[in-house]
């Protein structure tokens, strides 16, 4: 049985890359995400029918294509960031590649974010929004998805000598680790007992009811933080490049260091 490969990307189409519209960038970077889980899975499904001693050619076929398409995609979306100089300014950043250098390209119209607040909102990292039940989501899903994985490759990447944000996430996390062993987030947890129904046979329950976050809840306000950050200066180059004014500062950002502002890396780039 032969199984023709995918045709790998010319030339001309990456080329063309470089006009790619925001839609259509929007819709590159979900598929890449998509294949990248089903490249994943027929790995797995491959391992198990290896072991187990049964054919499993065409589904090894199936995950190397997906590969060369994967491959295929973040060649384009590459050609599409760097296409714009903060896509560029954004893959200098230790953690970002070139799918969510695109990604953001694609999901944030400066028009309409004259703030990185608007931002923040639109990408769902906004604590005062609720979601509430039979009402329009108040944010982004495909953005919010795209800044969790920001914050997972912070994480990733904190060991890097080169890297910037994800040593502001260890820094971060060990002062809220500090403010949380002394009772200064009790109020939090109460109102995280409040808002939520959590098992009372479970960890976070035994945290909160205790008045302190659970060692989960730190790691995602560190990482959060991180990431809200870094949107802050990625918005600022935008804005810079866009408009060729300084872009307005949120009072929040003045907040984030305890009235110290964390100078964009890499900038003027």
């Amino acid at each position: 049985m032969e199984l023709e490969p995918i045709v790998r990307l010319t030339r001309d189409v990456k080329a063309a890359a470089r006009t790619l519209s925001a839609g259509e960038a929007r819709f590159l970077v979900d598929y890449y995400y998509a294949l990248q889980e089903d490249r994943i899975r027929s790995a797995h499904q491959v391992r198990t029918l290896q072991a187990a001693g049964e054919p499993n050619e065409v589904l090894a076929w199936l995950g190397g294509n997906a590969g060369v398409l994967e491959r295929n995609i973040k060649s384009a979306l590459a050609v599409y960031a760097d296409a714009d100089p903060t896509g560029r300014w954004s893959q200098s950043i230790v953690g970002i590649g070139p799918i969510i250098a695109a990604g953001l390209l694609a999901h944030v119209d400066l028009e309409k974010a004259p703030t990185v607040g608007h931002i923040w909102r639109f990408a769902g990292l906004d604590p005062t929004l609720n979601w509430e039940k039979k009402t329009k989501r108040p944010w982004n899903a495909a953005l919010k998805t795209l800044c969790w994985k920001i914050g997972e490759s912070f994480v990733k990447v904190s060991g890097n000598e080169a890297d910037v944000y994800g040593k502001l996430y260890l820094a971060r996390k060990a002062r809220e680790i500090e403010r949380n062993d002394r009772g200064e987030l009790a109020d939090q947890a109460a109102a995280k007992l409040e808002r939520f129904k959590i098992g009372k046979k479970t960890d976070a329950y035994k945290a909160y009811s205790t008045g302190r976050l659970p060692p989960a809840h730190l790691h995602a306000r560190a990482k959060r933080w991180a990431v809200k950050l870094f949107l802050a200066h990625w918005h600022a180059v935008a804005y810079r490049y866009r408009f060729g004014t300084d872009a307005p500062k949120p009072y929040v950002l003045s907040q984030l260091q305890h009235g110290h502002e964390v100078r964009c890396p890499n900038w003027p780039f």
